[in-house]
């Protein structure tokens, strides 16, 4: 058998050698990757974490915690609030070791925007009930955020409120804002 003329590129895969292999395998696993972030992107992002961890655990003190025989409102997202600041402290310690962090990108953008159709719904949800708004924030992430088809957005978005209702208002009788 001869050996390769134009190296590992040319050979068969028989005739590759182990690292050789690898190092195809890890050239074509880092193609389409998106490029690292730097050290400032994750110390903005470590801060973003930990200023919003700080904002909803004064929320849930304004909430009114109550005791641990005793829970309040504001009892649960005081816990998950105080594991956010854990972890944006945690992510502020470990910035300079941290190497894998993708650069923000189109896709974080989608994230921002679902997180803002987010807000509008919790800041209609008072004021004209949750069918409306639910059927339109799960019409938004298909059809815009998840590239779905227009009638899979629409139908399952009506069957979405519809479940919701049936058995949040319905069967559990949850005490929700809603126009019916």
């Amino acid at each position: 058998m001869s050996a390769p003329r134009g190296g590992a590129e040319d050979a068969s895969p028989a005739e590759l050698s182990l690292t050789d292999a690898l190092h195809e395998l890890e050239a074509a696993e880092h193609e389409g990757r998106p490029p690292v972030a730097g050290t400032t992107s994750n110390v903005l992002t470590a801060l973003v974490v930990l200023a919003l961890g700080v904002a909803a655990l004064l929320g849930s003190f304004a909430l009114g915690v109550g005791s641990p025989g005793d829970p309040d409102t504001g009892t649960w997202p005081l816990l998950v609030s105080a594991v956010l600041v854990v972890l944006g402290v945690a992510l502020l310690v470990a910035v300079r070791r941290t190497h894998d962090a993708e650069r923000f990108s189109r896709a974080g953008g989608l994230v921002l925007a679902g997180l803002a159709t987010m807000v509008a719904f919790v800041a209609v949800l008072e004021v004209i009930g949750f069918e409306i708004p639910a059927a339109l924030l799960t019409f938004v992430w298909l059809r815009f955020l998840g590239h779905e088809g227009w009638r899979t957005s629409i139908v399952t978005s009506v069957g979405v409120v519809v479940a919701f209702y049936v058995v949040f208002v319905g069967l559990l009788s949850v005490p929700i804002p809603h126009l019916f």
